[in-house]
């Protein structure tokens, strides 16, 4: 086996890249014609797959992942002080735009929350539309900070939508040896107590190790169900060496999976009518999935028929085809509804990319929203591996677009209360350079639930004809 490769004895075939270990040299001389002997210092894989990743192609792609990964290991210490810096400059812009203060301040007693911008729209339903703007809400709140005490989330949960706090968490990452996960809790004590939300943090804008994750397509090939992002199983709790275990008793450290869902069974316990909803934006919208793919391969019966329903936004990819075919089974199965939301030119749900050597995949369709908030179920987004020459001029057109209602069109037509503030208005300029970055963005995502335009499907027929959907090879 492969250097490096007795951590991931739990697979027998798998693919992990190294970018922090190979040098730039090792990754340019890669693509040239003999650069696959060179192939052990950009990868790890068992012996008898590396002739597989030899192609032209499959170099390309490996070539790309790497080097975009090397381009934000060099950008991780710029972004943590421009968020340093933007944390300060933020509250003075949004007092000199619209006369307020920040989201919040904070008092001795703790932060002071504005209740009205996490105000959750439809507040008279219960369906659909209702939880797909509480989960969005859940979705962004999972950002925030929870060391403090209490935190804004415990503000935001408890005050402003009346609803109980059940926990707040940082788990650990044993692949980097820190806690790196985060996750909140939260019952729907407001409308539906038997409910209860699971919010998993997703990808930082400041956090250059975050889309690391999203652009890399490193695997793990489970048993039974095929091929995951082996980011995405770290940051849920994966074990090195014993991967999955069942039961994981004694652990030193708490691990994104095996605590959520000893909560979850400590809640069946103590209510039969318990009901449980998962989400998360980014890559959280890949643990709530990924999450509820464990609970299957451990035949959990007792969690997954009472999952009410999966809300993902802006999710990239999480395994290939036989991952989507077992999530396709493990939906139609329990019953649970999947909700998979895209924006635009949202790059992220366009991550890991489906090419032909990798063959990353999504599954059950999607609600896809344009730039004008005008929604459709979807078997898969347009333009569905973002680099297409004939969306080029579209993507930056929307970018403009967004910059242009941010600023004047929202403010000016739905209220001043919804103007967006300095970082924000930041993110959107550089989208005009890079549209699918600043189309990836919450507030996009909470735009679209509180005002976008959709038909649910009314056939049942056409409805299972979604959820069986998975992405056709490209």
């Amino acid at each position: 086996m492969g250097m490096g490769s007795k951590q991931n004895e739990f697979s027998e075939d798998y693919l992990i890249l190294k970018p922090k270990e190979a040098s730039l040299v090792d990754v340019f001389l890669f693509i040239l014609p003999l650069g696959s002997r060179r192939i052990r210092s950009l990868i790890d894989c068992p012996d008898a797959k590396e002739e597989s990743y030899s192609s032209f192609k499959a170099r390309c792609t490996i070539f790309v992942s790497i080097l975009v990964q090397k381009f934000l290991l060099a950008l991780a210490a710029p972004l943590l002080t421009l968020r340093a810096f933007l944390s300060v400059i933020q509250p003075l812009f949004f007092n000199y735009m619209i006369g307020k203060g920040e989201f919040y301040t904070r008092s001795d007693s703790g932060p002071e929350v504005r209740c009205r911008d996490w105000q959750i729209e439809d507040p008279d339903d219960k369906g659909f539309k209702y939880y797909g703007a509480l989960t969005m809400m859940a979705s962004q709140l999972a950002y925030e900070d929870y060391t403090a005490s209490p935190s804004v989330v415990h503000s935001v949960v408890n005050g402003c939508w009346q609803m109980t706090l059940l926990g707040c968490f940082n788990f650990w990452n044993d692949f980097q040896n820190k806690a790196t996960t985060g996750a909140f809790m939260f019952q729907n004590t407001a409308k539906d107590p038997n409910v209860t939300v699971v919010a998993f943090r997703g990808t930082s804008v400041f956090e250059a190790s975050d889309w690391m994750v999203d652009f890399n397509i490193s695997w793990y090939k489970i048993e039974g169900i095929g091929r995951i992002h082996s980011g995405f199983m770290q940051a849920l709790g994966l074990q090195k060496a014993t991967g999955w275990p069942k039961e994981l008793p004694g652990a030193e450290h708490e691990f994104a999976y095996y605590t959520l869902r000893q909560r979850l069974r400590d809640i069946v316990k103590s209510n039969d009518k318990a009901k449980f909803i998962m989400t998360g934006h980014s890559l959280g919208g890949a643990l709530a999935t990924l999450f509820v793919t464990l609970l299957a391969l451990h035949q959990d019966s007792t969690i997954l028929q009472r999952l009410q329903a999966v809300y993902t936004f802006g999710q990239p990819r999480v395994g290939d085809k036989d991952f989507a075919e077992f999530m396709v089974n493990t939906v139609t199965r329990y019953g649970f509804k999947y909700y998979r939301y895209v924006y635009s030119f949202d790059l992220v749900p366009r991550v890991p990319f489906d090419s032909i050597i990798f063959k990353y995949k999504h599954f059950g369709g999607c609600l896809y929203f344009d730039c004008f908030y005008n929604g459709k179920f979807r078997r898969e987004q347009p333009n569905t591996n973002y680099f297409s020459l004939i969306w080029v001029i579209p993507k930056y057109l929307s970018a403009h677009w967004e910059l242009i209602s941010s600023l004047i069109i929202i403010p000016v037509f739905k209220g001043r209360e919804y103007f967006e503030g300095f970082v924000t208005t930041l993110e959107r300029v550089v989208g005009l350079f890079f549209p699918g970055l600043s189309a990836h963005i919450c507030p996009n995502y909470v735009n679209v639930t509180r005002w976008g335009k959709i038909k649910v499907l009314p056939d049942r027929n056409e409805t299972l004809k979604l959820v069986r959907y998975i992405e056709a090879d490209t």
